[in-house]
């Protein structure tokens, strides 16, 4: 079987201020959204005993290394602003726990949440592997309480000349555009900085293209980079333009807002509308 989309990273529990606990993280939104837009979708992830991969993560290959614990995330907001908390799994996700079959995966997404994705994915990938990067676990560090704090990209260099696709939110760098132009500077393929509602800025050879998202009423704007970044990929892998791409991702992201939870997952209804509107 050809793996269309593996996405590599923790799948968290997500705990909220009243105590319940949701699915979240990057490798579980963006493995959701990619499996509305492909068929063999697959992750590479680590949790605890109680993780219930069949509910969590259906109709996707879920490969699950044991831990002892699945990686928490808690917000916890006082008058001085939000603190951000993990309790992450102590398994570190490397080349050696991919089988033959994940190992030729059409696309390979890096999706840490916590630094557990190791950067030698970039170089044990063959070279037809499409490498499609979302950092932002790479840029957060946290204390022995777990509150987490930003830390500098360390393996940006290395990353970014392999990747085939990086993409990062403006909130991901604190606004502080002098950051994203230093890695776009990096890239050696697409880079893309995503803006809410201002749409994306593509960087092709370092240089910026602005491409406008629609105009949306927004609802929950939750999981919509991680809907944007399975989009782009898969569209830039089938060979589109990364204008037309970068358009088409940014279309399904706008539908995504308008929605609340996993009915913002794209409908094959969004998905036919946005490639039309593209023209693809």
């Amino acid at each position: 079987m050809t793996i269309d989309y593996l996405a590599i990273g923790h799948v968290t529990e997500d705990v909220w201020r009243d105590g319940h606990i949701t699915s979240g993280g990057t490798a579980w939104f963006s493995s959701l959204a990619a499996r509305r837009l492909v068929r063999h979708v697959s992750v590479l992830t680590a949790a605890a005993p109680t993780f219930d991969a069949a509910h969590i993560l259906p109709d996707i290959d879920a490969h699950v290394v044991p831990s002892p614990v699945t990686t928490q995330f808690e917000n916890i907001y006082t008058p001085q602003g939000r603190t951000q908390v993990t309790r992450p799994s102590p398994i570190y996700l490397t080349p050696g726990l991919l089988s033959t079959d994940l190992r030729r995966a059409k696309i390979m997404h890096l999706a840490p949440v916590c630094n557990e994705v190791s950067p030698s994915f970039v170089r044990e990938a063959d070279d037809q592997v499409f490498i499609g990067v979302t950092p932002q676990g790479w840029l957060r560090r946290w204390d022995e309480k777990g509150h987490v704090s930003a830390k500098p990209w360390d393996s940006a260099e290395a990353i970014l000349a392999r990747a085939n696709a990086t993409v990062i939110s403006i909130d991901d760098v604190a606004g502080d555009w002098r950051v994203a132009l230093r890695w776009a500077a990096m890239a050696k393929r697409v880079f893309v900085v995503t803006q809410s509602v201002d749409g994306c800025t593509l960087f092709l050879n370092g240089k910026p293209v602005p491409v406008p998202t629609p105009t949306v009423t927004e609802v929950e704007p939750t999981g919509a980079g991680d809907i944007f970044a399975a989009s782009l990929y898969i569209a830039l892998q089938r060979g589109d333009d990364p204008v037309e791409a970068c358009a088409f991702a940014n279309c399904l992201a706008a539908q995504s807002v308008t929605r609340r939870g996993l009915d913002s997952l794209p409908t094959q209804a969004d998905i036919d509308r946005c490639a039309q509107a593209v023209g693809q």
